[in-house]
């Protein structure tokens, strides 16, 4: 049974190029035990000046973005295991599309197994600039400063997340969520499954159980086999 699981992060200076290595499994992350865990990975939308590197953008974005502002945003999205891995990247590809546009991003899909039930767990990683591409070309520095409403060339690219307060923002993840389920559900549908996620908590629909917390590893570690498998049938016997 398909879980759905959609959430939206963002990163503060200076940890973007990190994160980005880490979500591509690059350098001393791919050198651990979830280096093996990378299915696909790309890009999208860069700069001229970025030269088809991810790497080269992040870092400038890291150096040159404002102290308090969001270097990037990330979304991280559990894709149906019904679906083949092909049928997964190209339903990543939907959700990269939708979400993104033509704003710069870098993506990464990832498979490590479930450390109870030792099922995968196939999940997206998109990370993107809220900087918008205007046609205009800006150095690196220029490129992450703010934005001149009056004379736009002399400014940095404007950001899309600008000026939003925080009702309108939460509006926004609320749709998101919305759109990213129904995504989730024509992919299933197209390749023949009936299984639906649905992106609404236990108590919009009215379901009384609470919802499984999320353990961690550190917390399985600490588990006796008996332990983790009484959790797992019950897991089954919720999605039977």
């Amino acid at each position: 049974m398909s879980t759905y699981h959609l959430s939206i992060k963002s990163g503060k200076k200076g940890t973007a190029a990190n994160h980005a290595a880490y979500i591509a499994r690059e350098g001393k992350h791919g050198k651990d035990e979830k280096g093996h865990d990378l299915v696909a990975t790309g890009y999208g939308n860069l700069p001229e000046w970025a030269n088809g590197n991810p790497a080269v953008f992040w870092e400038a974005a890291d150096q040159h973005e404002r102290a308090n502002a969001a270097v990037y945003r990330e979304f991280e999205v559990a894709l149906p295991k019904e679906l083949t891995t092909v049928q997964q990247c190209e339903l990543a590809g939907a959700i990269i599309q939708h979400f993104i546009g033509d704003k710069p991003y870098q993506f990464a899909i990832h498979r490590p197994m479930a450390a109870i039930g030792k099922v995968p767990q196939t999940h997206l990683h998109a990370m993107v600039s809220d900087r918008l591409p205007d046609g205009i070309s800006r150095p690196p520095h220029q490129h992450f400063s703010r934005f001149n409403r009056a004379h736009p060339d002399k400014g940095g690219a404007r950001k899309d997340s600008g000026g939003m307060d925080r009702v309108v923002l939460r509006n926004e993840v609320v749709s998101q969520r919305e759109t990213c389920a129904k995504l989730l559900n024509e992919h299933l549908e197209k390749y023949g499954h009936a299984e639906r996620v649905d992106h609404r908590s236990h108590k919009e629909r009215g379901i009384e159980a609470l919802p499984e917390r999320h353990l961690g590893p550190a917390k399985v570690r600490q588990m006796t086999e008996e332990e983790k498998e009484g959790l797992q049938k019950k897991r089954e016997g919720k999605a039977s």
